[in-house]
């Protein structure tokens, strides 16, 4: 397709919609797509926290120094 071409049917996309409709399709996408990338991202989080071997026991030992029994 040539530059033309885009132009074209740009051209008759905007006519027949008109830009109001335009944006609000452009907006309601763009809403879509951060959406969906917020879940994703929510969802890599969810399974890299699940696959992490922490017990009771291991998250007390992280969080208190050793020390000697005085």
């Amino acid at each position: 397709m040539s530059i033309n071409h885009l132009l074209t049917l740009l051209s008759v996309v905007v006519l027949i919609f008109g830009t109001k409709k335009l944006c609000a399709v452009g907006s309601d996408l763009g809403g879509a797509v951060r959406d969906f990338r917020q879940s994703v991202n929510s969802q890599d989080s969810v399974a890299t926290n699940a696959t992490l071997p922490h017990t009771e026991a291991t998250v007390i030992a992280e969080s208190e120094p050793y020390r000697d029994a005085p």
